[in-house]
């Protein structure tokens, strides 16, 4: 390659530069540069990154609060129909319908089972995925 080539396949050699930012904020640099465009930029973004916080927060909280109180009242309401059906199953036994009776008492008692071992089983599928989810610690090093 002559030395004129090479010139000028230096002058169309481009830089190219990339910036990677990861999480709400921009990285420091990019703070101070909003500040030169825009006096008090960056405290805007710090403030606009901090109420989007708490307000994630408020929200997970939120959830919280109603899972627990669906899984409460769940509790509650499959109490209340398995007595319902316990209760009615030894009626039925105590007017003489005993094969009716024992049906519903096993029955009842078989569904009970049915659902905690249910959400046993989906309660470690989940805890699985979530285990699953969470990035490996990193290797330790050997000491020789």
């Amino acid at each position: 390659m002559s030395p004129e080539e090479k010139h000028e396949m230096s002058a169309r050699l481009v830089r190219v530069a990339a910036s990677l930012s990861y999480g709400p904020l921009p990285a420091p640099e990019a703070l101070e540069r909003y500040n030169q465009i825009l006096p008090g930029a960056a405290d805007r973004i710090l403030a606009m990154a901090e109420r989007q916080e708490q307000h994630r927060q408020e929200l997970e909280q939120q959830v919280i609060t109603s899972n627990i109180s669906s899984q409460k009242l769940g509790v509650k309401l499959g109490f209340v129909i398995a007595m319902t059906a316990i209760v009615g199953g030894i009626g039925l036994a105590l007017a003489g319908k005993s094969g009716a009776g024992l049906t519903s008492i096993i029955g009842a008692l078989a569904a009970l089972v049915g659902v905690f071992v249910y959400g046993k089983k989906h309660q470690g599928r989940e805890l699985d995925e979530k285990a699953q989810a969470l990035p490996s610690p990193p290797a330790a090093s050997q000491q020789h």
